[in-house]
């Protein structure tokens, strides 16, 4: 019987991913610490995705899933609309069937992981009671090459993201905005949660980030994302500039172009203000925490 103290929720939203979500599937069911309950949110997959959930529901008796009728492939509001339903499905049955739980999660379905991935990131949760949000490390296969992720240690991947269930609940749960899963790190340390990704607990993605829409869309997503968030045009453009360094190189223009665009059609940005604020000011913490070593 699982120690609740350690027992984890874990939430994946699936599109289409009939080719990737066998291996997920199949790396969840090799951990050495499994979840209570895992919820797999189908948004209106056509291929052979729903016979696969049903399949691994027949298989395990902590897989549910729930299908969202959906011919989107949205990765902003959609998605977080897709994410929130999923965790409160999952929140609601584990109320219903008195399952207890101390984490809850995201989860991608294009990942696979190390067979000691969950039981490795509670045990820092254990170590450090003020750890809110954490996830592991992320590598990325691009054809016949392995690429590491190189990201700030304060910023978990939300991907395969894990929170304690105290500082998702003081968050007040997933927001429906582009980049929930930022918001809701911003969030967590204006509690005074820590955040933080641990490297050596790999989490290997079939795709490069973005790629299902290529390089060009997924970056020019994201800068349409940081706009609704609110980011200054200072720490966009130090972004973009960094972007252009590294090949491809174009992704740099194209999150230039995703901020700008949606600047000067004066699109929706986040009405949250403490969120405004944070993300408004954030490149200031950055940037003193690099030249001065100061925590934010």
């Amino acid at each position: 019987m699982t120690d609740s103290k350690k027992s984890y929720v874990v939430v994946t939203p699936v599109k289409n991913e009939g080719v990737n979500l066998p291996d997920l599937i199949q790396s969840m069911a090799s951990q050495t610490l499994k979840p209570v309950l895992w919820v797999i949110v189908d948004d209106g997959s056509t291929d052979s995705t729903p016979e696969i959930i049903r399949e691994a529901e027949g298989k395990y008796n902590w897989i549910r899933s729930i299908r969202v009728e959906s011919d989107k492939r949205d990765l902003g509001l959609h998605l977080a609309g897709i994410v929130r339903e999923g965790f409160n499905v999952a929140i609601t049955y584990c109320e219903r069937n008195g399952i207890k739980y101390s984490y809850i999660g995201n989860l991608d379905g294009d990942l696979t992981l190390e067979h000691t991935f969950y039981e490795n990131i509670i045990k820092e949760f254990e170590k450090d009671p003020e750890l809110g949000v954490a996830s592991g490390g992320t590598q990325h296969i691009i054809g016949d090459r392995i690429i590491y992720a190189r990201v700030e240690e304060d910023e978990p991947s939300g991907g395969h993201m894990l929170i304690r269930r105290e500082c998702y609940d003081e968050c007040g749960g997933i927001p429906l905005s582009y980049s929930w899963d930022s918001v809701i790190k911003a969030k967590a340390r204006l509690r005074g949660w820590k955040t933080r990704r641990f490297e050596e607990n790999i989490a290997t993605e079939a795709r490069d980030v973005g790629s299902a829409e290529g390089h060009w869309g997924g970056f020019f997503h994201y800068g349409k994302s940081e706009h609704y968030l609110c980011y200054n045009p200072i720490h966009v453009l130090i972004k973009g500039m960094k972007y252009m360094l590294r090949k491809p190189y174009h992704k740099g223009i194209a999150y230039l172009i995703g901020y700008l665009s949606s600047t000067v059609r004066r699109e929706k940005q986040i009405e949250d203000e403490e969120v405004r604020k944070y993300f408004w000011n954030k490149w200031k913490s950055i940037y003193k925490r690099r030249l001065f070593g100061m925590r934010y």
